[in-house]
């Protein structure tokens, strides 16, 4: 479990987060949603241990995160930005397999080549497993540094708008992933996740974070924080959901 209590960062001299209090669940996909300027992002980045606040703490299981060791926080947590490190010559299965880095240290054994090739095979790059990672779409290496994040195996994946760069087949692939991967009977991890695509939320998260100006709106399990009235008043306009074949959408009022 991740408790954040009474949270505030600044970033450039500036405050982007004020007195934020609240427990994300150890398992399930949770969705960060908000405006833009919510100050999503830069929770995310605090939770990571990649931001130090200017006040209050956050814990994972108890601990400090950013009291930890950088090794062993990536042991705990893996995080994917929105800016993504531009590459050359990696394949993608080379890619995927620096997730394995906490873990191997250099010498990757049998544990760390299943790994990959799980990831692999979770995010639908087997056939461009040996393809170089500079000859992809954006789409593609969106989701070569989404398996990259998975094959880390961390306990709790927090992941920026990773939605970003692919179009709805993908998308909704990616999801389907991301859901799988919080609830793997063998491995369940907590997600933690920025989406812009409330039907997205709508549709596959199990706890909602919505956020505005940098204070907590709402949190809960999805069907408390995804109401009509909630949404209408964090986005300043109106919103309804609706439900479509048995899929919750989110249309104008």
């Amino acid at each position: 479990m991740i408790e954040i209590e009474t949270l505030s960062v600044e970033r450039d001299h500036a405050p982007v987060l004020h007195d934020l209090s609240l427990a994300l669940p150890a398992g399930g996909l949770t969705a960060l949603i908000g405006p833009n300027g919510a100050g999503k992002s830069s929770l995310l980045l605090t939770l990571a241990g990649l931001i130090a606040p200017r006040a209050g703490r956050v814990r994972l299981d108890g601990e400090d995160i950013h009291a930890m060791r950088p090794q062993a926080r990536a042991l705990r947590l893996a995080f994917l930005g929105q800016e993504q490190a531009q590459v050359s010559r990696l394949t993608v299965r080379e890619m995927v397999g620096f997730g394995r880095w906490p873990h191997h240290r250099g010498r990757p054994g049998p544990a760390d080549r299943a790994a990959v090739a799980g990831a692999l095979a979770l995010f639908g790059l087997g056939e461009l497993a040996e393809r170089p990672v500079s000859s992809l779409s954006g789409g593609q290496r969106q989701r070569t540094q989404i398996a990259m994040a998975h094959a880390q195996a961390t306990p709790l994946v927090l992941l920026d708008e990773p939605l970003s760069a692919l179009d709805p087949r993908y998308a909704r692939e990616v999801m389907e992933a991301l859901v799988a991967m919080a609830h793997d009977p063998a491995a369940p991890r907590g997600v933690v996740v920025v989406l812009h695509d409330l039907g997205m939320a709508a549709r596959y998260a199990d706890h909602v974070v919505a956020m505005k100006h940098g204070r907590l709106v709402a949190a809960g399990p999805r069907r408390e924080v995804m109401r009509d009235a909630v949404l209408s008043a964090l986005f300043d306009t109106g919103l309804k959901l609706r439900e479509v074949e048995g899929a919750q959408v989110v249309l104008p009022a």
